[in-house]
């Protein structure tokens, strides 16, 4: 991790990844857990997030909500965890870049993607560094992005001359706030289309 290279910041969810937490649960109860834990109770997910809540702790609540027993729905959870989808050939193309940059994986995320999807998808074979919002306490968007500040600067870098791509406006508008540049994913424009530009 050679200081005085520029930053490049990856966001994980939405962006490098599409698969979503429960998502081998049977389509109601899918459906229902997004309506009531990611649609009524975002309160709950950003405590977890910031490591306020164990994955035990939530899939306990699950459990509950659904009216299935805690070992199935644990099960599956875990097995999601593992089995995220990743191109190999997208962690490929970014690991090339580690010559250009100091390639950081940046995500909002929950103690489980330190504890199953990391190692199940081995991306610390791609990534200079893995910073999870749970093991920090707070979301990459928050205090003026001092997350992504404070990594720059742990590189005897400025922001400045750093980049951030990521799915989520609000983080991107963080980010370029502190005179980094966001390159921000949408439907239309996927990482890939933002490489080439990374890649000269």
């Amino acid at each position: 991790m050679e200081a005085g290279k520029p930053v490049l910041f990856i966001d994980f969810d939405g962006t490098i990844c599409p698969d979503r937490f429960w998502r081998s649960l049977p389509p109601a109860q899918y459906q229902l857990l997004q309506d009531k834990l990611f649609g009524e109770n975002l309160q709950l997910i950003g405590e977890w997030m910031r490591g306020g809540h164990t994955a035990e702790e939530i899939n306990h609540y699950v459990s509950d909500m659904l009216g299935s027993p805690y070992e199935e729905v644990w099960g599956i959870f875990v097995r999601d965890c593992e089995t995220m989808h990743v191109s190999r050939v997208l962690l490929e193309r970014l690991a090339a870049l580690r010559g250009k940059y100091v390639l950081v994986l940046m995500t909002g995320n929950m103690d489980s993607f330190d504890r199953f999807t990391v190692p199940a998808l081995s991306l610390t074979d791609y990534f200079d560094e893995i910073v999870n919002s749970y093991s920090r306490g707070k979301l990459k968007d928050e205090n003026q992005a001092a997350e992504f500040v404070r990594c720059a600067e742990r590189y005897g870098v400025p922001l400045s001359v750093c980049t951030a791509i990521d799915d989520s406006p609000r983080v991107c508008a963080a980010f370029a706030a502190q005179g980094g540049t966001a390159l921000q994913v949408t439907k239309e424009m996927g990482i890939e289309s933002y490489l080439p530009l990374l890649e000269r």
